[in-house]
């Protein structure tokens, strides 16, 4: 008897712990849509921030987000890749092999405003860069770089070792090999990675706080060596800093709305990725 409840009770387990994390999920999802929505509207998304940050828009908050991202992809993608390829393809399996693992994983744990910290003292005082948008996008890139290493590894993984054996038996080099038959297959494991993993970087405040976000910038365009305004920070601001919150409030749930916006398209841009590929095969 007690081992045909055994089952019934962890399928029981497993529901109630979904639909409690989907039930605060809904809750806190409405709580943003309900109070955020209002604020929408074109004239938000593309005009500059006025009268004191208490109306107006979030133009050049989302214009800093989208080219912190790009410069966080450039820096953080390539040599992410490539560190990953060598391991997985190269580097004997040894004791320092290993012990690089190791350290790649640590450093994917490591708290956010320790970059922070790193990249004020690396970038803006050591390469007198200053607080500025490639400081703070080098930034990120470090913090990004463990967690496309790690994703760029496990794709790398999951590609049979006889693919490669095969290529090699009809006489092609090993970079041939990786290039044309490893590297294809894995891309969309790769890519999904990457996309998540910039996801989560354009919603990090505590790395660019010391190295280049300000709260207020009136020029939209931005330039790499100079400061630059972002959506997590912004909405920071609005919500504990500002002279009048309670003023403010419905912008900071609309800014927050953008925000979980621009990271759902980020996020449902990999899951496509993942789902072309697999209908593909």
């Amino acid at each position: 008897m007690m081992k045909k409840l055994t089952p019934l009770l962890e399928w029981g387990t497993l529901l109630l712990s979904t639909g409690a994390v989907c039930f605060f999920l809904v809750v806190i999802l409405w709580d943003l849509i309900s109070k955020g929505a209002p604020s929408l509207s074109w004239e938000f998304v593309s005009t500059l921030p006025r009268a004191g940050m208490t109306k107006g828009g979030i133009l050049p908050a989302i214009i800093g987000t989208v080219l912190l991202t790009m410069i966080t992809a450039l820096v953080a993608a390539p040599f992410g890749i490539c560190c990953a390829i060598y391991l997985n393809e190269y580097a004997a399996d040894n004791w320092l092999t290993r012990i690089i693992r190791a350290c790649i994983r640590n450093l994917a744990g490591v708290p956010s405003i320790i970059y922070g910290l790193f990249g004020l003292a690396l970038f803006v005082q050591g390469l007198h860069m200053g607080t500025s948008l490639i400081s703070a996008g080098l930034t990120l890139g470090l913090l990004s770089l463990p967690y496309i290493i790690i994703t760029t590894e496990e794709a790398l993984r999951r590609i049979p070792a006889s693919t490669r054996e095969a290529a090699l038996a009809i006489g092609a080099t090993q970079l041939e090999s990786i290039r044309d038959v490893v590297l294809p297959s894995a891309v969309p494991g790769m890519l999904t990675g990457l996309v998540l993993t910039l996801s989560r970087a354009a919603g990090e405040t505590a790395p660019i706080l010391f190295t280049g976000v300000a709260f207020y910038i009136n020029n939209p365009s931005g330039y790499l060596n100079q400061e630059f305004m972002s959506l997590p920070y912004h909405l920071y601001m609005l919500s504990t800093q500002h002279q009048a919150i309670e003023q403010v409030r419905p912008l900071a749930y609309g800014t927050a709305l953008v925000l979980i916006i621009v990271v759902f398209l980020l996020n449902l841009t990999a899951f496509y990725i993942r789902y072309k590929h697999s209908k593909d095969e």
